[in-house]
């Protein structure tokens, strides 16, 4: 075979189908080398649900020595996926310190024994990274710190339930990736917040429900000015001083979707402020939100000109009178999620839809309004 290598792989981007890819790589070894240097992604067939935070189907025993083999085969990585290759260990990452390099997105989800050292080595080899999975990972600060250092342009980074985890590793990776434009530390409860001061203005999306956030760090958090999305549900204990509360002080004024499920201390005052000082909310989750009374609901008829979805499950302080305030105000709404409001009587229900005709009424609760161009 005479054509080079330029042609071949041309001719390889050309098949769709996957069986005329396999038969081309079966021809010869040539063409297997073409193969292997094309492919872009490689993914496992472990998978999990984060819902109930448990491996949904048998796990594929992925040792060190696979992975070694398959990293060497094929090159040219742009996504690599391990998520639940319980049995993976640091060292089943070396190779990708000398074959990583062109690799964006890297999941090692529930990978239970990637420690520090393993996440070194993806620093090493990996520094064209933009997304990083590291879900119930045993990382600490220290793997964190490293990442921050080699991985300049970090986009997107997941570390939920990583219960080492401290404000100083938020902190390093906030300092030193610039670029990074949405982070997950939900079960973080090391965190506190504080290690957001500073933050780049590109920070769009922060998940952090079941958190232990200190009111120093709700301001740390809002510093950088450009979030758009926040989840700080079910927080774990009563925020001194309801710290939330600076979400309405300027810093929050991009915010389009805010979730503050279970959040059972929020108050009337809370409400107000940050009705007066979100203009662009679009969505907010007040579900179990127990003690906002009748002012906060007026308050966010009043001054929630853009919102279009509203969650009041279990909202045991909205009556009569305050869905009329949402009915008469929050001309875009479209949406109200309403179930077990029992001071909500059927009469004000039917009254809300005849005047409001255009806004459906749905007796459901939904657990997740990220927006889906987040992760």
């Amino acid at each position: 075979m005479h054509l080079p290598d330029d042609c071949l792989f041309f001719i390889f981007e050309k098949f769709d189908s996957s069986v005329d890819r396999e038969s081309f790589g079966l021809t010869c070894h040539r063409l297997l080398r073409i193969q292997n240097s094309s492919r872009k992604s490689l993914e496992f067939g472990c998978s999990f649900s984060r819902l109930n935070h448990s491996l949904s189907k048998p796990t594929i025993d992925v040792d060190s020595y696979i992975l070694d083999k398959l990293i060497k085969r094929f090159r040219q990585l742009e996504f690599l996926s391990l998520c639940g290759c319980v049995n993976l260990q640091d060292s089943g990452l070396s190779q990708l310190q000398n074959f990583g390099s062109k690799l964006k997105s890297l999941y090692l989800d529930c990978c239970f024994k990637i420690t520090d050292v393993g996440l070194s080595l993806v620093a090493i080899g990996c520094p064209n990274l933009s997304f990083v999975s590291l879900y119930r990972c045993a990382i600490s600060d220290n793997g964190l710190e490293l990442l921050a250092k080699s991985c300049r342009f970090l986009q997107d980074l997941n570390v939920e339930w990583c219960s080492l985890v401290t404000d100083s590793g938020i902190f390093s990776i906030t300092n030193n990736c610039r670029e990074l434009r949405a982070i997950k530390i939900s079960h973080c409860e090391k965190i506190k917040g504080v290690g957001f001061e500073g933050c780049s203005q590109r920070l769009a999306c922060l998940e952090a429900d079941f958190c232990k956030l200190e009111p120093e760090g709700i301001m740390g958090i809002l510093s950088g000015g450009g979030l758009e999305y926040l989840n700080v549900s079910s927080l774990s204990w009563c925020i001194r001083g309801d710290g939330l509360r600076a979400i309405g002080g300027g810093f929050g004024k991009n915010l389009r979707t805010l979730n503050f499920r279970l959040c059972r201390t929020v108050s009337d005052e809370t409400i107000m402020e940050i009705s007066k000082g979100c203009p662009l909310l679009k969505e907010w989750n007040l579900s179990l939100c127990t003690e906002i009374k009748l002012s906060g609901w007026e308050s966010i008829g009043k001054y929630c000109h853009n919102l279009e979805k509203l969650h009041v499950n279990g909202c045991r302080g909205l009556c009569d009178r305050g869905l009329t305030a949402l009915r008469n105000g929050c001309k875009r709404l479209s949406v109200v999620y309403i179930t077990r409001c029992q001071q909500v009587s059927m009469l004000a229900i039917t009254l809300f839809k005849i005047a409001r005709w255009d806004v459906e009424m749905k007796l459901e609760e939904v657990m997740c309004i990220m927006p889906k161009h987040f992760f």
